[in-house]
């Protein structure tokens, strides 16, 4: 439905972190991914996977220190690609939802690209660490997401006891969600969805 590449790639260094990523909205879920931090690694493949977005993620930080920098960093890198990469958003579904299991766990996650950066998130995790993956960066890294990204984010864990499938089930429906919200409508194909004629 469209001729233009919805592709992009945007580096952030800083003096905590050196980060390169590139995105294709329209891949098939390959990923490339170096953060140093392995269960980031496999939630960052969850949503190339499942969003079927070509994802290449390198990114280099102090995790001498711990990986705040890192995986706040990434969400803000992966957010800036993805509004670079969607473009003045014409055709896109712009809203996207998507409810996700893993054995007791389940959650929810809703997403608009509303041009308007806005997170809610209820994620009681049943451990602080999973792996060497700090639980509590999972809320920085989709808070950078969603300010460069510009959208609304709405995320809940609904139920679960294990903490890796509290994250992956989050991952997964992120990603889920996305790719409905970045998916063309034929039926609306060159406008903006949006009654103001801009998001």
């Amino acid at each position: 439905m469209t001729t233009t590449a919805r592709t992009a790639e945007v580096t952030r260094n800083t003096a905590e972190t050196r980060i390169t990523v590139r995105v294709d909205l329209d891949g098939t879920g390959q990923a490339r991914l170096s953060t140093g931090i392995g269960f980031f690694d496999h939630m960052l493949d969850q949503i190339a996977r499942h969003g079927l977005i070509d994802l290449d993620i390198q990114a280099e930080g102090d995790l001498h220190i711990d990986g705040h920098h890192t995986v706040e960093d990434v969400g803000i890198t992966l957010g800036q690609a993805v509004a670079k990469a969607v473009g003045d958003k014409k055709g896109i579904r712009r809203y996207g939802h998507a409810y996700v299991p893993l054995d007791e766990a389940l959650s929810r996650v809703v997403i608009d690209f509303s041009g308007r950066p806005g997170l809610v998130m209820h994620v009681p995790f049943k451990s602080g660490m999973i792996g060497t993956f700090d639980s509590q960066l999972a809320f920085e890294f989709f808070q950078g997401f969603v300010n460069h990204a510009f959208v609304t984010l709405h995320i809940d864990n609904l139920r679960g006891e294990n903490a890796h499938h509290q994250a992956e089930t989050v991952f997964k429906a992120f990603a889920r969600a996305l790719r409905a919200a970045l998916e063309l409508d034929p039926r609306s194909a060159g406008t903006i969805p949006s009654t103001k004629g801009s998001l």
